[in-house]
């Protein structure tokens, strides 16, 4: 509603816009109304008020009444319907040859009597934390590892590869294909990336979901003892560890990977040797500007990039004419966000997990 005071002096603007010779309809567009508005603020000679407010409205023929309205309320808090929602209420009702309301009006007069959400033993929805965000500026600083599926030519038999993958470089720094998951075997799996690694003295940060083999005493004591930071994702939310689940797609969706199943647990080992090897050693990662993660994980992808930016400024010098504006971006990826907080820096999430 546009105030009386404001109406007015609208209606002075336009009048002296045009006494200067502005004609109606683009004075009026200025201020935001139509001709038709001005010409209802001035039909009575001065500037009137919104009578809209003040006008008598009759009542809808199918309005509840303050009884109807009431009896829904006592209803609800009834102890047979007191936890349930309006969609088994009126059901309930309809059995018992019973109608006082729909489900929309139940909904309704429950939203206004601020009963909607809370009734009975309902509980209330949970802010969900987001977890700890962590920077990644070299290698075996953050990891991050996960459980996946590998299917059997046996139909509900299947292998289970663990995966450990580091944020910084998406090296593969540790692996295992397993009959099952298990606590023991994760953390035997850690302890043996750790190793080979060389990070005893400096422990990385271990990001995962909440799964049981995860989250178990077995895991987290191996991990309390190793010296490791444990981190996990909010309960059935993906995105909290995208690196792993972006692994697992690459896995996959390999040409060569034998959809209709493993025929031994030595044949899925081999297979998954391989693809590692190729993963690490010749796959070029887009999220990292291109380079093989094992080059990025052994501080070669530095020079590689500023090789391709000397390549490209040389075929811009050369030909100037085929570039409209700078050459492509290989400036060197220096951090790596596990769920930046939302004042990162944008150039760090620009690192995408896939």
């Amino acid at each position: 509603m546009i105030s009386v005071p404001d109406r007015r002096q609208a209606v002075e603007l336009i009048g002296e816009a045009c006494s200067s010779g502005a004609r109606l309809e683009p004075a009026c567009r200025v201020l935001g109304i139509t001709v038709r508005t001005y010409q209802r603020w001035t039909a009575f000679g001065t500037v009137q008020s919104d009578r809209r407010p003040e006008s008598l409205r009759p009542a809808p023929r199918n309005k509840l009444s303050a009884e109807e309205r009431a009896r829904v309320l006592s209803l609800c808090h009834d102890p047979a319907y007191a936890s349930l929602p309006p969609g088994q209420i009126v059901p309930r009702l309809a059995d018992q040859g019973v109608y006082v309301a729909c489900e929309a009006s139940f909904y309704r007069i429950l939203h206004a009597a601020r009963q909607q959400h809370h009734r009975g033993r309902s509980r209330r929805p949970g802010v969900s934390t987001p977890p700890k965000g962590y920077c990644a500026t070299a290698p075996n600083q953050v990891w991050s590892w996960d459980i996946t599926y590998l299917p059997t030519r046996v139909r509900g038999m299947f292998f289970y590869l663990y995966m450990i993958v580091d944020v910084f470089s998406r090296k593969v720094v540790g692996w295992e294909v397993q009959l099952g998951e298990s606590g023991f075997h994760a953390a035997a799996l850690v302890q043996k990336a750790i190793l080979s690694e060389g990070c005893l003295l400096a422990p990385p940060v271990l990001h995962s979901d909440n799964g049981s083999a995860q989250k178990g005493f077995t895991l987290r004591a191996k991990l309390e003892n190793l010296g490791v930071t444990a981190s996990y994702s909010r309960p059935h939310v993906s995105d909290d560890n995208p690196y792993s689940e972006a692994l697992f797609r690459i896995v996959k969706y390999r040409p060569d990977y034998p959809s209709q199943g493993f025929d031994m647990l030595d044949d899925a080992r081999v297979w998954v040797k391989g693809f590692v090897s190729w993963y690490n050693h010749d796959h070029q990662h887009s999220a990292i500007r291109y380079v093989t993660p094992a080059a990025r994980h052994a501080y070669r992808d530095e020079k590689l990039l500023e090789m391709r930016r000397r390549v490209y400024e040389a075929a811009k010098a050369r030909r100037p004419e085929r570039w409209s504006s700078r050459t492509r971006n290989w400036d060197y990826i220096g951090e790596v966000w596990l769920n930046p907080p939302a004042d990162a820096n944008t150039s760090s999430k620009s690192a995408k997990a896939a």
